[in-house]
């Protein structure tokens, strides 16, 4: 390569990094500037601890939040298993030309929009749910948990497949002079040198999975109350900014959902500097 076309290349790349940095900040200081009116006094302390009774007067997203995390975490703990043992399948215990079937299968998984999931759950999870608990309609925190982890599976186990055949070759030939079975590698050699690309996989998911409107916009149920139980109809912050519409844009109703993305922007920061930091002591 000439070094003309190099330089070019690099400061090509240099532009597409500032840019993207760029648009990223952009958007913050717009939610920022958006919801300005709200930091004003202690109202925005008001706003993430009230309930949402816009009949009153009372504009608080503390319900979402709940309802948000709620989903988040328990569709990850569904999925992390299921993940983990099919990642154990793919990675190490199937054969070679079995693995490469199911592994093409789940990606072919990773790129079904989130819109047919959702309507997976309504006609499908949720009547299911409705039939084992006659006191809910089946739009609840459960059946969005449920559908939410199946549709970030193919996603972590991708990422744990990929972490368990980055464990170097050596790794596994001292195993197996060892006498070890596919088991024991995959116990003993694989999984802790895989583990922080496990964790990772799991932050990224989690953020994955904060971060959805349809699936929770379909079949969480849309109730803007604290949930008190799984089976409970709820709204979490990106069906929320998806549902409120405000003729008056200076009302705190309004700017209420600028509230909901900047604090969806705090925890996909979080995680997002979470996976940094797993990439940072990876180094050292």
């Amino acid at each position: 390569m000439s070094p003309t076309r190099e330089y070019l290349y690099e400061k090509g790349f240099l532009f597409s990094a500032i840019l993207s940095g760029s648009i990223v900040f952009l958007i913050f200081a717009f939610m920022l500037i958006m919801g300005l009116p709200l930091f004003k006094g202690n109202q925005v302390v008001a706003l993430i601890k009230n309930d949402w009774l816009p009949a009153r007067g009372v504009y608080g997203i503390y319900p979402m939040v709940v309802a948000t995390l709620a989903i988040s975490f328990f569709s990850l703990a569904l999925a992390f298993p299921l993940s983990l043992g099919c990642a154990f399948f793919s990675g190490s215990i199937a054969p070679p030309r079995i693995a490469r079937v199911f592994r093409k299968m789940i990606q072919i998984m990773t790129g079904i929009p989130t819109v047919i999931y959702g309507f997976v759950g309504i006609f499908l999870l949720v009547p299911i749910v409705r039939e084992f608990t006659t006191s809910t309609s089946g739009l609840c925190i459960f059946s969005a948990s449920l559908m939410l982890g199946i549709m970030i599976s193919p996603t972590l186990i991708l990422f744990f497949t990929d972490s368990l055949e980055a464990v170097p070759k050596s790794f596994l030939d001292a195993a197996d002079a060892l006498g070890a079975t596919r088991v024991q590698k995959l116990l003993y050699v694989m999984v802790p040198q895989a583990k922080k690309g496990i964790l990772a996989g799991l932050i990224l998911a989690l953020g994955r999975a904060l971060g959805d409107t349809m699936v929770a916009l379909m079949i969480a149920g849309n109730a803007a109350r604290v949930p008190e139980s799984l089976f409970d109809a709820a709204r979490t912050l990106t069906a929320h900014i998806a549902l409120v519409i405000a003729a008056d844009y200076e009302s705190f109703e309004f700017r209420s959902i600028f509230a909901c993305g900047l604090v969806l922007y705090a925890f996909i920061a979080l995680m997002v500097l979470g996976v940094r930091w797993i990439g940072m002591t990876n180094k050292r």
